[in-house]
């Protein structure tokens, strides 16, 4: 048996832990309520404000210490600890990719309840809350501070703005776990970093009869696709591109004057996301150029825009940070899995080494970012008994363990 889980298994056999446990096995049912509740406010990327407001009242009816919102719109609490442990965050997002007007209202059907978020990331922010009041219930007292709350701008285009923006105005962060949908077995540590391009081509146009002769922005832009779907990326680390969307021209027989893509790049390597790019952005000027060359002009011009920057970043899985939540899924009578990489808030700190995991809150789910989103709760309450647990072997607990994150050199 490993230091690590002879630590849980000590934190598990203690009898107020026991209690926490027991806890949130019996504040299901609330939580899935206030999981409803949070659902039924909109909150699309870059409009989360008023869910972020219900949130902020949330954390201080339970009582955290300095609960804030940032410039950005992240709401964070926090949970003081005895003083002499490092300082982790435990959070959700508290966006959707749903747009304004979206019916989210829940409506139970047949034991699942149907709504779009309800699963993402409506469960991890009701997981966070459960997991304050089960740590007040049970008079656990960790030698961590823990910040509890929610990140805006995670989905999407929102490029993972919020976690960015703490990272960027904390530095006493020393460990960090993000709550997203996902089974107790799992356990996310290896971040998938990418870069998303909006290019557009210029051209002059024209009538495709009169005109010819003239360069096409849409003839550029095929030039440029084809060349980026002969590049060739390594299957290990897993480096992936793809053009995922395509516009321009206004009739068939007209000569476009302007083309549009947008660029999707993805890698779980900072440094191979990066050799790809560098060949895509060649392939994007090539189709202006040889668009160009065919029709001996230069009248074809190519806008190249960062839409999107995910960093990528991998941590070992002998880490404490995975080796603590492998312990916690192990205690709780699950398998212990390491999940493929993902993209999630983790990505920044992981990027920045900072010891960062994602765990799932627990339930079954389905339809992700489609209107027919659902989840069932039944068991849940597993999700967030191994989140705890994890955040208990990090955090210490006074008078029962030292903590087993250390503080983190800035």
């Amino acid at each position: 048996m490993s230091s690590v889980e002879r630590t849980m298994e000590q934190i598990y056999l203690d009898s107020n832990v026991k209690e926490a446990l027991e806890y949130i096995k019996l504040d299901n049912e609330k939580t899935v309520a206030e999981q409803m509740e949070i659902t039924s406010i909109q909150a699309p990327t870059f409009q989360e404000e008023a869910r972020g407001q219900y949130y902020r009242s949330k954390l201080i009816e339970l009582g955290l210490k300095d609960v804030t919102v940032d410039r950005v719109g992240n709401v964070f609490g926090v949970r003081p600890g005895t003083g002499n442990g490092p300082r982790i965050v435990v959070s959700a997002h508290l966006d959707t990719v749903f747009p304004e007007g979206t019916d989210v209202h829940p409506k139970i059907r047949d034991g699942n309840i149907y709504a779009p978020g309800i699963a993402d990331d409506g469960r991890g922010l009701a997981v966070v809350l459960t997991l304050i009041r089960a740590l007040d219930g049970a008079n656990i007292h960790t030698n961590a501070d823990i910040l509890f709350g929610a990140t805006v701008g995670e989905e999407g285009l929102g490029d993972l703005r919020g976690v960015k923006a703490l990272f960027a105005e904390r530095e006493d962060i020393d460990g960090f776990i993000s709550i997203e949908p996902g089974s107790p077995e799992r356990t996310t540590y290896l971040a998938t970093g990418s870069h998303r391009y909006n290019v557009t081509y210029h051209g002059p146009g024209g009538h495709s009869f009169g005109d010819f002769g003239k360069p096409s922005a849409i003839h550029a832009l095929g030039r440029a696709i084809a060349k980026i779907s002969d590049i060739k990326a390594p299957k290990e680390p897993k480096t992936t591109f793809t053009v995922g969307t395509i516009g321009g021209g206004t009739t068939v027989n007209t000569i476009a004057d302007k083309a549009t893509m947008l660029v999707d790049i993805r890698s779980t390597s900072q440094e191979e996301l990066l050799k790809i790019e560098e060949q895509i952005i060649s392939a994007i000027h090539s189709g202006a150029e040889e668009e160009n060359n065919r029709w001996e002009t230069n009248s074809i011009t190519v806008e190249i825009q960062l839409v999107g920057d995910r960093p990528a970043g991998s941590q070992p899985a002998e880490s404490i940070i995975v080796q603590t939540a492998l312990a916690a899924t192990k205690a709780l009578g699950f398998d212990a899995i390491l999940e493929r990489p993902s993209s999630t808030d983790s990505n920044v700190p992981i990027s920045l080494g900072i010891p960062a995991v994602t765990l799932g809150g627990g339930g079954e789910f389905g339809g992700i970012h489609t209107l027919n989103e659902y989840f069932n709760p039944t068991d849940a309450y597993f999700g967030a008994q191994k989140i705890l647990l994890t955040v208990l072997g990090l955090a210490g607990i006074n008078s029962v363990c030292e903590p087993l994150l250390s503080k983190h050199k800035k």
